[in-house]
């Protein structure tokens, strides 16, 4: 008999809460990059595209906090520096697919009104989104090993809280 949540079931549920957790956080941070985004373009003469880069830049810093201590808090904790300049270089290349789209319906197409505006935002932040939930889990919040993931669960459920960080000159 195979272990609970074991096998391709069990991955499949592991995958289900993954991206359930990263849809959380990251519907959340839409909320705020369309927020920052209406509000500095109704309060200020910023150009549109200016204006989401400042709206996405708020939302990624508002992304990292969720994704590190929500959605990938059991992910390895060991090299914040890489972790963090990862996150930020993935976060500025789906800065440029999102703002790419709003670039070119805004400039190219002429689209320019506040509501196209918005729909090729969201468009971008969507298209930015699949890029990003590929990167952030395959290079930027690595899995633990499985030995010390299941150490790390069983730890949790025995109220211990999480294992301390392992020395990197331990490695």
């Amino acid at each position: 008999m195979s272990e609970p949540g074991g096998g391709l079931r069990g991955r499949v549920r592991q995958l289900a809460r993954e991206v359930a957790k990263f849809g959380a956080v990251g519907g959340a941070g839409v909320f705020v990059n369309l927020g920052v985004f209406n509000v500095v373009r109704s309060t200020t003469e910023i150009p549109v595209v200016r204006a989401s880069i400042i709206a996405t830049l708020v939302a990624i810093c508002f992304n990292y906090v969720g994704f590190r201590y929500f959605t990938y808090r059991d992910r390895d904790r060991s090299g914040r520096t890489r972790e963090l300049t990862l996150f930020l270089a993935f976060s500025g290349a789906g800065l440029v697919i999102e703002h790419g789209i709003l670039y070119a319906a805004t400039y190219g197409f002429g689209w320019n009104t506040p509501l196209q505006n918005n729909v090729f935002k969201f468009l971008g932040i969507g298209i930015a989104t699949l890029f990003r939930f590929w990167s952030y889990r395959t290079w930027v919040f690595r899995a633990l090993p499985v030995q010390q993931a299941e150490s790390l669960l069983e730890r949790r459920r025995a109220g211990a809280g999480p294992e301390p960080v392992p020395d990197r000159a331990a490695r």
